[in-house]
């Protein structure tokens, strides 16, 4: 797929700072907010100049993929002997944040890559895989994707119909994904399936396999910079090397959407923060009966609202990101703060629309973008409802969804 050059949309300058009302940065450390800085600089000069335009045509920008493996966010957290960047949590977290900020479609690309590609391969594959991989992966020389969700099977995963069969040296993998970031243009797909026996295993299928085919989803009002689409195998026959040896059942699958939730914690506050920044500033600069907005009391109020939402959100990821590098992070902790970030994020981008008025749905500010975008935010890793569940099943014992 070929990467076009676009001219940017609108000449603004991104001068981004985010809120940080309760001095959450002095629980971060110096190599933190040297990572959060070179990203907020990256989407500066690389995606808020763009973002607009590209999703305006619904395009996803090539170019920034590799762009992408050279400053790091690809792989993270991966060790440094597989070509990651051997950092912790909260440093990911922040990534995901500032790379959100810039587009919820980016983070997408980032997310899977990191948490459903690599992490996977990673901690399920053999040693011969990682070296295969993961180097690749992290320089974005290589894009990836994850075949969990059927198109009769979203929140029920378990039910799924993709299957392989053993033949006496590969597997005759059989069915297909739908709703998968980066499938239309990713070179590896890690793909869940049924074996003979009726259990699900995760398989590495390249692009190029016969019977492997892709096609994209058109027409999304959500998303548009994400390449979404289908994954097809139609009597594909896979190497016996490319399973992951360590994968085993579903919960091996649900495991590496943890890791893709606990981003889209920290991505989803990095789109409230610039929602709220915008409508911060343009309520200073809307002048309205010989006064700016900002000085009537029910724009300070949404204001108020926001960023009250807005540090409420940040101290979760805070103490979330500082679990998981303790290795403490419950899945029901995760999905906390999945549900409660991503709902503050849409409350936040509404306010910000109100008070943006006419000029809030315009392509000449992001906040329409973003409300589009946290809707399917809100969907996919696990809905809103399946994350209250999960919870409701950690509060009482009892699983709803079974």
């Amino acid at each position: 797929m070929q990467a076009t050059t676009l001219t940017p949309l609108r000449n603004k300058v991104d001068s981004f700072e985010s809120p940080d009302f309760y001095c959450i940065d002095d629980l971060l450390t110096a190599e933190h907010k040297l990572v959060r800085s070179a990203v907020r600089n990256f989407v500066k000069r690389e995606i808020t100049p763009i973002v607009e335009e590209y999703a305006q045509r619904a395009e996803f920008p090539m170019q920034l993929v590799p762009k992408f493996g050279q400053i790091g966010v690809f792989g993270a957290t991966i060790p440094t002997e597989y070509g990651g960047g051997g950092l912790d949590q909260i440093s990911y977290g922040l990534m995901t944040q500032e790379i959100e900020r810039g587009d919820s479609g980016m983070r997408s690309c980032v997310s899977v890559q990191s948490s459903l590609v690599m992490y996977p391969i990673y901690t399920f594959g053999t040693e011969e895989q990682r070296k295969k991989y993961l180097p690749r992966l992290a320089k974005g020389e290589m894009l990836g994707c994850f075949g969990l969700t059927e198109a009769n099977h979203g929140s029920d995963p378990g039910s799924m119909e993709t299957n392989f069969i053993e033949r006496s040296d590969y597997y005759l993998l059989n069915g297909s994904k739908l709703w998968i970031t980066n499938a239309p243009i990713a070179d590896i797909a890690i793909v869940w399936a049924r074996n003979d026996q009726g259990k699900i295993r995760g398989l590495i299928i390249e692009r190029g396999m016969e019977g492997f085919s892709t096609s994209e989803i058109k027409n999304k009002w959500s998303l548009r910079t994400s390449s979404t689409g289908e994954l097809v195998f139609q009597d594909v026959q896979v190497p016996k090397e490319n399973i992951l040896p360590e994968a085993y059942g579903l919960k091996s699958a649900l495991k590496c959407l943890e890791q893709a939730r606990y981003g889209i914690c920290w991505g989803a506050l990095g789109a409230a923060m610039e929602c709220y920044e915008v409508a911060r500033r343009y309520a200073l600069e809307r002048i309205q009966f010989n006064r700016p907005i900002a000085s009537y009391q029910l724009v300070q109020k949404k204001l108020a609202e926001m960023l009250t939402d807005i540090t409420q959100a940040q101290l979760l990821c805070w103490r979330l990101g500082t679990l998981k590098n303790d290795d403490k992070a419950t899945n029901a902790q995760i999905s906390l703060a999945k549900r409660n970030n991503v709902e503050m994020a849409q409350r936040v981008a509404s306010h910000a629309r109100q008070i943006l008025g006419a000029m809030g749905i315009s392509g000449e500010y992001p906040i329409m973008r973003h409300i589009m975008n946290l809707e399917s935010v809100s969907t996919y890793e696990g809905t809103h409802d399946i994350q209250l569940l999960i919870l409701g099943a950690e509060i009482t014992g009892m699983p709803a969804f079974k």
